[in-house]
């Protein structure tokens, strides 16, 4: 019975420290916050600021963590240039003049320099792997693939997953894509100034020949007649001219006719193709004649990835004769 009290009384002492608690939320608590909401949903969403406006801001400890992040070895200095635009280099002039300061001196430069420099690294280091991994591919088909893999919108979507967007020093913000683009050469420039050529092709194959991963090659190749463009390639080659013949179809007049057709050249069958009308069938053939002679086709080898500055040395040591012959 003793016990049976005990119990009772620790249980109505529970329910009383439970109302207690239950007491301290005021009856005017829930209609400010509502008042509140209703407030900053009139004036609309906080412009965005930057980074650099919040007081636990450290940019030098920002650009170190930067390296680190990368797992590269950069000069502090000029990674620092690297982020630095022209643009805030004006604005701060700007600023001191009009403090009454006549000579500004800021004792930075901006990375237009490096901005010039690895603009032409990137397309130097991809178009050299590209034509190491995929040989039997034209060369204007090469610089299809280069294109796309070094322009504007994928330099910038990279440089804004690195991180770059809150360190760029810049008199723009948000920062846009041409912006972002810009800074992601020259972190190239300044980690060849910083670690040599070994340790940017790395980064530059890493970083951007990997987005070929996984990704039919036939899409960055702009094909407007394939038909027309295996009989080139086979006259440039020294082949007879590609012959398309009909090997089969089924379902003729009716609403789910296919035909299949087959190209041959030199008594040899190139490829296959399938489709509701003749013409069709001869034109998808021809892509898939191209994707056998080029070595893309769909089951094709994964490109390696492992390639090494020596592996493609020649392709860059002729790229660098084409340009001292055209100077």
């Amino acid at each position: 019975m003793l016990l049976f009290n005990f119990s009772r009384a620790l249980l109505r002492n529970s329910q009383r420290l439970d109302v207690g608690r239950h007491r301290d939320v005021h009856r005017w608590v829930a209609p400010t916050l509502r008042e509140l909401r209703r407030r900053r949903e009139k004036m609309g969403p906080e412009a965005a600021l930057p980074r650099s406006s919040y007081t636990d801001w450290n940019y030098g400890a920002e650009i170190f963590a930067f390296g680190k992040r990368l797992h590269e070895s950069f000069d502090s200095g000029v990674l620092q240039q690297a982020f630095t635009h022209r643009s805030f280099i004006e604005q701060e002039k700007r600023k001191q003049t009009a403090v009454g300061i006549d000579d500004p001196v800021l004792g930075v430069s901006d990375n237009q320099e490096l901005i010039t420099q690895g603009h032409t690294l990137i397309q130097q280091y991809v178009e050299a792997f590209l034509l190491t991994a995929l040989p039997r591919l034209p060369r204007h088909f090469v610089y299809s693939i280069r294109d796309a893999l070094t322009s504007e919108m994928q330099l910038a979507h990279l440089s804004s997953h690195l991180g770059t967007k809150d360190i760029i020093l810049s008199a723009e913000f948000p920062v846009g894509e041409p912006l972002l683009a810009s800074t992601l050469k020259a972190i190239v420039a300044a980690l060849h100034r910083s670690s040599g050529d070994e340790r940017c092709f790395l980064f530059v194959r890493d970083f951007l020949c990997t987005t070929l991963h996984q990704r039919d090659l036939f899409e960055y190749l702009s094909i407007a007649d394939p038909l027309a463009m295996l009989r080139e390639y086979c006259k440039e080659k020294g082949l007879s001219e590609p012959e398309p013949r009909l090997i089969g179809s089924a379902g003729q007049n009716t609403l789910l006719a296919v035909h299949n057709v087959g190209i041959y050249c030199d008594r040899k069958l190139l490829g296959t193709g399938f489709g509701e009308e003749q013409t069709i069938a001869v034109q998808e053939a021809a892509r898939d004649c191209l994707r056998q002679l080029f070595g893309t086709e769909l089951h094709m080898k994964p490109i390696d990835f492992n390639l090494q500055l020596s592996d493609c040395t020649s392709h860059l040591a002729q790229r660098d004769t084409q340009q001292a012959a055209n100077q």
